[in-house]
């Protein structure tokens, strides 16, 4: 090694900024441009092969597997090691900002090229990854290249889940190019290491550097399909009708309800995110609503508690409503420690570079929460602006904050990787 590997954060973000004009687009409402790659269209397709072609451009030997999970290697000193690996997504919500899995993505692959600029090869190999759909966004099922990956969910189950259009996850990985053909199932990596934007207001509320993630928290989301009775608006009395829409926003109010009583632990999130109602007309009753409940606690125990009063409470409207509710669950995962170990290190690290840390459970749900069931896991956030807000065009990390995350990262994955 000529010199200690430093991370470029000009470099660093000019490569975000680049990633972020592929699906780009004005947000009308703030004047600012926002970014939609969904996961599997023509968008999402383009800023993989951007990425791959970067990972090449470092040398890395790229692969891409039958679920369209994308990993770029570089060699170690004893390479037949398993190696170290970093890694996030690129697909986005429609309503997403720059950062959001790009910065773990990106991050990644500005360690490899600060290790490339000192000349320092570490012993065991490395690994850079992107894995399809973590966003959950388009076909239901959240951190679904990872979860395939880690056989949690099968290759075929994964593959006949369908968007709204009826468009399914095999043909849309085909039509785009990256229907692989290296196995799904992922030989367990050494280590796994993930930098991330917070996407919440404590870090930067705080004035603290650098979250040392602790672990994430559980997660369950319903599809849920109210099946009333359409009528005409003007001539139905409202003691005759079954209006699917009534029942939903009844179901919505109590989730608000439930959030807030603290019954189910002082932090249960409860979200109704898409409303859909059939046929969608102004002077029609609505004969059907489509919805969506997101539900996330930090003890799997109150999640349960949580889970099984509002099935209950789905009851209870049909009957009073005079409507059908059929639902099914589209995700569900508990609550997934991060490895001790790896929590001091990146803290110790940080400290070390004068960057104040903070401890903190994380509210979203990350692809690291796949692989820790593999290997041993840690994350690394970085605070955002604007009270860390995410998955909106206004989701802003600044790049002194992103490069502290990511030399970080360079640090602790040094420590793991060169290990005897």
């Amino acid at each position: 090694m000529n010199r200690t590997p430093v991370v470029s954060a000009l470099r660093l973000y000019e490569s975000i900024e680049a990633l972020g004009r592929i699906g780009r687009y004005l947000d009308e409402a703030s004047g600012l441009y926002g970014v939609n790659r969904l996961a599997l269209t023509a968008q999402d397709g383009e800023g993989r092969r951007h990425v791959v072609a970067k990972m090449k451009s470092l040398g890395l030997a790229v692969t891409v597997d039958r679920i369209g999970n994308v990993y770029a290697r570089r060699k170690g000193r004893e390479d037949t090691l398993a190696p170290v690996m970093m890694g996030s997504h690129i697909d986005s919500v429609p309503t997403a900002g720059k950062f959001d899995g790009c910065l773990g993505v990106l991050g990644a692959l500005e360690v490899m090229q600060a290790l490339d600029d000192a000349q320092h090869v570490t012993r065991r190999p490395l690994v850079a990854a992107f894995f399809t759909d973590e966003e959950g966004s388009r076909f239901g099922s959240d951190m679904l290249g990872s979860s395939v990956a880690t056989a949690r969910i099968p290759l075929q189950t994964a593959y006949a889940l369908r968007d709204r259009a009826g468009l399914s996850v095999q043909a849309e990985l085909e039509a785009i190019g990256f229907l692989g053909e290296t196995a799904e199932q992922l030989a367990p990596p050494f280590a796994y290491l993930e930098c991330h934007i917070e996407q919440g207001p404590m870090l930067r509320r705080e004035h603290i550097d650098i979250g040392v993630v602790t672990g994430v928290q559980s997660i369950s989301w319903h599809e849920v399909t109210i099946l009333g009775r359409s009528a005409h608006a003007g001539t139905t009395p409202m003691e005759l009708r079954a209006d699917a829409s009534v029942a939903a926003s009844r179901i919505n109010l109590r989730l608000r309800q439930m959030a807030l009583s603290g019954h189910y632990g002082e932090q249960l999130r409860a979200t109704m995110g898409a409303m859909v109602p059939v046929p969608g007309l102004v002077n029609i009753v609505p004969g059907q609503m489509t919805v969506t409940v997101d539900l996330r606690n930090p003890s799997d125990v109150q999640m349960r508690r949580a889970e099984a009063d509002i099935i209950a409470f789905y009851e209870t409207v049909a009957a009073e409503e005079g409507v059908q509710i059929r639902w099914r669950q589209t995700a569900r995962t508990s609550c997934v420690p991060f490895d001790a170990a790896f929590q001091d290190q990146i803290e110790a690290a940080a400290q070390r570079r004068g960057l104040s840390t903070r401890r903190i459970v994380s509210g979203a749900g990350h692809d690291a929460q796949e692989l820790a069931h593999l290997t041993r896991a840690a994350m690394i956030f970085v605070p955002g602006e604007y009270d860390g807000i995410s998955h909106n065009p206004r989701e802003l990390s600044t790049p002194e904050q992103c490069a502290n995350g990511v030399q970080v990262l360079l640090d602790v994955l040094l420590e793991i990787a060169d290990a005897e």
